[in-house]
């Protein structure tokens, strides 16, 4: 993965977090029963799926990378910017980091789940893991908006202007 494929990513989730931001509290915590129940703890799961295993698992940049239930719910949707701009900065340590060892195992233990036994996983699963989970759940979140009434921008990757893709 090129650091312009990522640049991608980040460009439709700044699109669906731009939409998020005009939410009230009641529509970005709203529970409906599947994915991770609200717009707000989804997001937050999206991003906590980056710090956990690329922040914690490939870098050992944290030990604890998930945040409580207490942390979350005060959590504002700039404080999930900021926190998806640390996963950020997690991706781009990893492909600057293991650009050439990307399909190297890394075995350990999970720092956020003791007694979990080891895990075996190269850098290179979990970037793409952590990238097609983010698009499972915008996809749930796409349906959330739905749901509340909005009409949910475009978040595809192939949506971007074209200049984007043509360099």
């Amino acid at each position: 993965m090129i650091k312009q494929e990522f640049e991608w990513v980040k460009q439709t989730r700044q699109i669906l977090l731009d939409q998020c931001k005009e939410l009230n509290e009641y529509d970005l915590t709203k529970e409906f029963g599947f994915g991770f129940q609200s717009v707000k703890d989804s997001l937050i799961h999206i991003a906590g799926c980056y710090h956990a295993w690329l922040g914690c698992f490939v870098l050992s940049e944290t030990s604890s990378p998930l945040l409580t239930k207490e942390e979350i719910n005060e959590m504002q949707i700039d404080d999930i910017q900021r926190y998806f701009q640390k996963a950020d900065q997690y991706v781009d340590l990893v492909i600057e980091q293991f650009s050439n060892k990307f399909d190297v195992i890394i075995e350990k233990e999970l720092d956020w789940k003791k007694g979990s036994g080891l895990v075996r996983k190269t850098p290179h699963q979990l970037l793409i893991h952590s990238i097609t989970h983010e698009f499972h759940h915008k996809g749930q979140i796409v349906v959330m908006l739905r749901l509340l009434g909005y009409i949910p921008k475009n978040t595809d990757i192939l949506s971007l202007p074209e200049n984007e893709f043509i360099k």
